[in-house]
């Protein structure tokens, strides 16, 4: 047996690890279009901030580690034909030489890449100009090199999603002066308005200029420098009131998300959804013989709404793991995401799980959100502050259906989240939240966790004592 994998992220080295742990005679490669298998994406701002001081500690295993484990490694190897009839793929290695690999199963994990918004200039601009995309450890190194090459006093962050408020923290941190456009009207888009706003505040109170409602339209060299100073123009328009806008900045990141990378699977005729990622089951099967695909390129299944798509690394890692072991004959099934998620943003933690108001109806439910707030722990306890929650459930069946959160970074959000998760997970009523056996103790929490307080508020929309629905 011979499983190849394409892809050496998430999704494909959990694939690969998955394979080896249930059959070590299992003969498994990997191939990997750069040089760094298993690295963290997600720590990519906490490098460039200097918390993480060398590159090679993110990955989570590094190159020895891997192979140790019998699983062969082909790196700066990009696969550029797949034939499924055939389990066959082709392409070109270090140097350009010719590849050709022959396999028993396949699992597709070539990820994600990112967007190029309609922005004048972007395609004629690059990190020699100093303006960057920020997806890859390369993209890593290469705004790591501006910084170093170049006396960066200014950037400009265009988008204000996950990545976009980290980077916007790192750097902050590096002491650069930094803007933050978005599009829409607040800052990470995937919370509710109001707690985007609060977000927004954060950035504000650490000096990063938020400028939202604003479409990016142009990025250009700006010529002689002036007393704007910067080497680069960053023209604007706001939505609202349609006013011009510019400015100049040494660095310009865009980071405005990502789209599955389906080219291969999709040349080899390999059944793609209308949103543009590979169709699988909850096996993690493609409509191909032998060929599994998970990660960043495939649909999501979402315990939830069912189909979707949501590229996240706790997700790849998950289906990865499924995909491996049903490539060698298992039948295990992903079990789906929530899509729980969480940002640090300067001193602030922000997180969601689940559906927002708008996600819900939607998906055919017919939701109610409340917004609540109450202390992490007993006031009387030192240091206690507040967590702002929105709580949203159905109006009908009074399931939970999702949470956000954002609070200072000792109140435990990302916990907290977690325990919604679970719930909804389960499928709890929103009152239920009030009957799970939480601890206590005065400096960590209180009788009635902040989770059970908005559950509360939501069960009990005009006041008085808790209903269920």
């Amino acid at each position: 047996m011979h499983l190849l994998v394409i892809g050496g992220s998430d999704g494909g080295i959990s694939a690969a690890l998955r394979a080896r742990e249930l059959d070590p005679d299992v003969e498994v490669t990997v191939v990997l279009a750069d040089a760094y298998p298993n690295f963290s994406i997600c720590g990519i701002p906490y490098y460039v901030a200097g918390d993480v001081t060398d590159w090679r500690d993110l990955a989570h295993r590094n190159r020895v580690d891997i192979e140790s484990l019998g699983i062969e490694l082909l790196t700066d190897t990009t696969v550029r034909n797949l034939d499924t009839g055939a389990h066959r793929v082709s392409g070109t290695g270090p140097g350009g030489t010719e590849v050709v690999i022959r396999y028993d199963r396949l699992v597709v994990a070539t990820g994600a890449v990112p967007t190029r918004p309609p922005i004048g200039g972007l395609d004629r601009l690059g990190s020699a100009d100093g303006v960057h995309l920020l997806h890859t450890m390369a993209d890593a190194h290469a705004v790591m090199d501006t910084l170093g090459r170049r006396d960066v006093s200014s950037a400009v962050v265009v988008g204000a999603g996950y990545i976009g408020v980290e980077m916007a923290e790192a750097l902050t941190t590096r002491g650069i002066t930094v803007s933050q456009w978005e599009v829409l009207p607040e800052v990470l888009p995937t919370l509710d308005p109001e707690l985007g706003r609060l977000v927004a505040a954060e950035l504000g109170a650490h000096g990063v200029r938020v400028e939202t409602a604003t479409r990016v339209t142009g990025i250009g060299r700006a010529g002689r420098m002036d007393a704007r100073g910067g080497a680069l123009a960053v023209r604007g328009t706001r939505t609202v009131s349609g006013e011009d806008v510019e400015e100049r900045a040494d660095l310009v990141l865009v980071v405005t998300g990502v789209v599955p990378d389906v080219a291969l699977a999709a040349g080899a005729g390999i059944a793609v959804t209308a949103g543009g990622a590979i169709a699988v089951d909850r096996s993690m099967a493609t409509s191909a013989p032998d060929v599994f695909a998970a990660g960043d390129c495939v649909v999501t299944h979402h315990v939830l709404v069912g189909e979707t798509y949501l590229p996240l690394g706790t997700t790849a890692h998950k289906q990865g793991r499924v995909a491996g072991e049903n490539a060698l004959g298992g039948d295990r099934r992903f079990a789906g995401s929530l899509g729980t998620q969480v940002v640090k943003v300067f001193d602030v933690v922000a997180a969601r799980t689940g559906l927002r108001d708008h996600e819900a109806t939607a998906a055919g439910f017919r939701p109610r959100t409340t917004a609540s707030a109450a202390d992490d722990h007993k006031a009387y306890y030192p240091g206690a502050r507040p967590v702002h929650v929105r709580t949203t459930g159905d109006e009908v069946t009074g399931r939970l259906l999702g949470v956000q959160m954002v609070g200072a970074i000792p109140t435990a959000v990302a916990k907290r989240i977690d325990t919604a998760a679970t719930a909804i997970f389960c499928g709890l009523r929103v009152d239920q939240l009030g009957d799970l056996d939480l601890s206590y103790t005065p400096p960590l929490g209180s009788p009635w966790d902040v989770l059970q307080a908005a559950a509360h508020s939501w069960a009990t929309p005009t006041g008085g004592a808790p209903r269920s629905p």
